[in-house]
């Protein structure tokens, strides 16, 4: 792939570089495999789809206590989902260039960063009623059809796809931070939501983006299908299943995150 997801490129077993070719056995080779016992060595299980959605799974329960403990407390401590964003970041970098996976601090991340989306959330919802739960299900939505077209392999990431994908976040990216200092310093006609509330041909820019970063994510969602695929294709550790599972956390809090944006832009 010309665009490795940080999450998966730091691993070896994803990229290919710490995975070893695996050489031709000789007679002698395969008479020694033959006669060892045939209990699996727990220490080398392979990573699984099926292992790995277990594991997603379980991120994303920690995600949502985390989250109901962020709805519950933002009248209460309204700074708590502000902290917990800061430490989410912190803990996403971590996560992201560690070579090895460490579930403890996968779970911390998702729980971490479930407090700051269940405080931005019901920051959204006092502001427009019921935008939360059309967010929940427009993310639900994207990632199940994603998913659907990926298994059926309708959908697939290629080398051109990934190198357009790379040059078109790169400058989303530029955008989002110079948006930034627009809203901190009053730019734009003071418009609370900065340059993406700045109409072009009568249609919110953050309409337009919206909708290009709801494609990203579902991109995004395909290169984290296809690295997982390529792991167990490769017969990475099992422990390599909490490093697919925190991609796709990763990609669906962004996505959520941009959806529920989108929305409120389009409410305004």
């Amino acid at each position: 792939m010309a665009l490795d997801n940080p999450a998966f490129a730091n691993s070896p077993a994803f990229n290919g570089k710490g995975v070893p070719a695996v050489a031709t056995p000789t007679a002698a080779e395969l008479q020694e495999a033959f006669d060892r016992p045939s209990a699996p060595d727990p220490q080398v299980t392979p990573m699984t789809v099926d292992g790995t959605l277990r594991v997603s799974l379980g991120t994303f329960a920690v995600l949502l206590v985390g989250a109901a403990i962020g709805w519950l407390t933002v009248g209460i401590v309204p700074l708590l989902w502000i902290g917990a964003a800061l430490v989410g970041f912190v803990l996403a970098l971590v996560n992201t260039f560690k070579r090895e996976p460490s579930p403890v601090l996968i779970l911390a991340y998702a729980g971490v960063q479930g407090v700051f989306l269940g405080g931005i959330s019901a920051f959204y919802e006092a502001a427009w009623d019921g935008i939360v739960s059309q967010a929940v299900i427009a993310t639900l939505a994207v990632v199940g059809v994603t998913l659907a077209l990926f298994a059926s392999g309708r959908i697939r990431a290629s080398k051109r796809a990934t190198k357009v994908f790379l040059i078109v976040m790169v400058g989303y990216l530029v955008f989002s931070v110079v948006n930034v200092f627009v809203m901190l310093f009053g730019g734009a006609d003071a418009n609370p939501w900065g340059l993406r509330g700045q109409d072009v041909f009568g249609i919110p820019l953050g309409l337009i983006l919206g909708v290009l970063a709801v494609l990203l994510g579902a991109y995004s969602l395909v290169l984290d299908f296809d690295f997982i695929q390529k792991g167990v294709q490769q017969k990475a550790p099992a422990k390599y299943q909490w490093t697919g599972a925190f991609g796709i956390m990763v990609t669906v809090i962004w996505l959520y995150l941009e959806i529920l944006r989108m929305l409120a832009i389009s409410r305004d």
